[in-house]
């Protein structure tokens, strides 16, 4: 079978890599040149929406699908009329835009923070009469990896934070102060066949992951599959799906979704039966789904803006090493590390290890 993935970079990249062991094939769109994935099978390269490009995707691939939600709405629907296209318009839709995600959300009783539609500087301080500070003003469409955001402390920020993001719909939301972070990573087959990871516990430090910790039998995983199951239902949807959370007290307050592989989910290609990534493309392709159970104890770490010595991390017991094959440079994901053990001391142990060799 072949496989289009619009998007080229690291996570198409490692959903060929597990497609490749299974005889797929894949043919990438995306405008980079360089783009990291490209190696791995055909590359065209030009616009996201380009039309020629895109006909030329559908006629040479059995499925396809996307590898990140900045990809425009527009060429999906294109894509869907002439090949099967998965997830959907609507889940990528939706979770291209910040207000409608949330308000999906409210729809389907799914808690989330307060929030509020902002259009103009006016409303903004409308808003903030009404949520209070501290909130987060964020851009509707565009946002990764903490751009597009701005943290309203007091009154004075608000005009600074406007000049900042004005000019584009915003939002918004309730600064949360969580007790931690966590995600649920789901799957859904074309046959409706569903399936969830065990719960990621996740640390962010200037608005990029920087550790996702697997945590089988967590008590709150049960709400978070509730949760998700909600939203793969609602949407019809097909593939992985992530969805983050903030964890307050007893409660799992929704923060955002990502209708594809996620980052959060990058420890199940060495600690779970079948990877999040062999998942996806099992799914989309209209295959079994694989187990989701954890093998034993996992998390990963993510490298940022440098690569450190190879042979210091794999000489750490139960280290894995992926690296993206991008160029370095300031807060950008050249690769993670996966570290296994059979026990959660001996993972800790591990995940401090790694924290001084990385940092």
């Amino acid at each position: 079978m072949i496989v289009g993935i619009v998007g080229a970079g690291q996570l198409a990249r490692m959903l060929a890599l597990s497609g490749i062991a299974s005889g797929q094939r894949f043919v990438f769109l995306d405008p980079a040149p360089d783009a990291c994935a490209a190696p791995l099978g055909d590359h065209l390269c030009g616009a996201y929406d380009d039309p020629a490009l895109l006909d030329r995707l559908a006629e040479r691939t059995d499925a396809v699908t996307f590898e990140f939600e900045n990809v425009p709405e527009n060429s999906i629907e294109f894509l869907s009329g002439k090949v099967a296209a998965y997830p959907g318009v609507r889940a990528l839709a939706t979770a291209r835009d910040r207000l409608r995600e949330k308000t999906l959300f409210l729809e389907l009783g799914i808690p989330t923070p307060a929030f509020a539609a902002v259009d103009s500087l006016k409303q903004l301080r409308r808003a903030v009469r009404d949520i209070r500070l501290p909130a987060v003003l964020k851009t509707c469409t565009l946002g990764y990896d903490g751009k597009g955001q701005y943290l309203l402390r007091k009154n004075g920020d608000l005009e600074r934070a406007w000049e900042r993001l004005g000019g584009v719909p915003l939002v918004l939301e309730s600064f949360v102060n969580f007790d931690r972070e966590v995600s649920i990573i789901a799957v859904r087959s074309r046959n409706g066949e569903t399936a969830f990871y065990p719960l990621s516990e996740n640390v962010h430090r200037d608005g990029i992951l920087r550790t996702a910790r697997s945590r089988p039998g967590d008590p709150f995983e049960q709400q978070a599959r509730s949760y998700a199951e909600r939203l793969l239902h609602e949407l019809d949807y097909v593939g992985v799906m992530a969805l983050e959370l903030f964890q307050t007290g007893d409660k799992l307050l929704a923060n955002e979704m990502a209708p594809r592989v996620h980052n959060t989910g990058h420890w199940t290609i060495e600690g779970a039966e079948t990877s999040q990534f062999e998942n996806h493309l099992r799914a989309i392709l209209g295959l079994p789904l694989g187990g989701t159970a954890a093998t034993g104890h996992s998390a990963m770490i993510n490298l940022i803006s440098e690569l450190p010595d190879p042979a210091g991390i794999l000489a750490l017991p139960g280290t894995h090493l992926h690296c993206y094959a991008k160029m370095p440079r300031p807060g950008r994901k050249l690769g993670h590390v996966t570290v296994l053990a059979h026990n959660e001391h001996v993972l800790q142990v591990g995940i401090d290890q790694l924290s001084l060799l990385i940092e």
